[in-house]
């Protein structure tokens, strides 16, 4: 079917905003570090799995070569730290607010290749980057309270910072993650995708499981131990969502579903409201639309 990768996208969405929120609640119970490890560790043998199943089915998976390890380091390092940004802006500012600042990866990405790759952005672009900023402004001013807090002293606030880089280390991941699949010598899409997938997950697990040995054994024993089956889900819905995005990539040109994906924004909201009980103001609701609006004015035109 021509549109199935409409609801695969809705599906990868739903299932990242519920690994997500699992993240939030996990971080009350074993800390930031044993929720982010979680990703990892219990991710990385369903995505070797995954890759073993599709060789099982006659696909040939590629050989790696050392440009593909360095492309894997380069998406898979700045993700471990765009996501413990992401998890500590949760602690910061309420659930829609964090995910709506990690979107803007977008906004950051055009941004960069204009500036480090010298790439042109039209004029939609610009216009596209002018409402992202406007939306910036409306999130980072807002006070929880309601009211406004001074734009001079908003970009210094802690939620701002850490929501914005988990922005740009996604925008500066995809990249690597993106380098890393093209870098295999051979494959369709699909295996070299699930072959990035399982090298990354598993090169993350090793380095912040060596981590976590080192400088913090009491979130590595609470992943491992009594919190291993809320723990296991985060892994297994983040593997489960990226096979999916995968997918979706696969059947359609990714700015179709990075569009559509945008929905994120809505269900961030709704889980917001209905399971963390946080109530937006409404300059936040505003703040998020404009950015949501940004986005996808900036991939139509490219």
């Amino acid at each position: 079917m021509p549109s199935l990768w409409i609801p695969i996208t809705l599906a990868a969405s739903v299932l990242q905003t519920f690994r997500t929120a699992q993240q939030k609640r996990l971080t009350g119970v074993i800390g930031q570090n044993g929720a982010h490890f979680s990703r990892y560790f219990y991710g990385a043998p369903l995505a070797a799995l995954l890759l073993a199943g599709l060789a099982g089915q006659g696909e040939q998976v590629p050989t790696p070569g050392i440009d593909f390890i360095f492309y894997c380091l380069l998406g898979g390092i700045p993700q471990i730290v765009a996501t413990g940004c992401l998890i500590h802006a949760y602690t910061l500012r309420n659930f829609a607010v964090a995910t709506t600042f990690s979107k803007t990866e977008t906004i950051q990405a055009a941004v960069l290749s204009l500036l480090i790759l010298g790439e042109g952005v039209s004029l939609g672009g610009w216009a596209a980057i002018a409402i992202g900023f406007g939306g910036l402004v409306l999130l980072t001013t807002a006070r929880r309270s309601g009211g406004t807090i001074p734009l001079a002293r908003a970009w210094r606030e802690p939620a701002t910072i850490y929501g914005l880089a988990s922005g740009f280390f996604f925008a500066f991941s995809g990249i690597g993650i993106r380098s890393a699949a093209l870098s295999l010598p051979a494959g369709d899409s699909l295996i070299r995708a699930v072959t990035t997938l399982a090298a990354i997950t598993a090169m993350q697990t090793v380095l912040m499981g060596t981590w976590l040995l080192i400088a913090d054994r009491k979130a590595l024993r609470g992943a491992l131990g009594f919190a291993w089956k809320p723990a296991a889900s985060v892994g297994i819905m983040s593997v489960v969502g990226s096979f999916s995005w995968f997918l979706a990539m696969t059947l359609e040109p990714v700015a179709h579903v990075r569009a559509l994906a945008q929905v994120e924004i809505v269900f961030s909201i709704a889980m917001s409201i209905l399971v963390f009980r946080e109530r937006p103001v409404m300059r936040e609701y505003a703040g998020a639309a404009l950015i949501v609006a940004s986005v996808l004015l900036l991939l139509l035109a490219r």
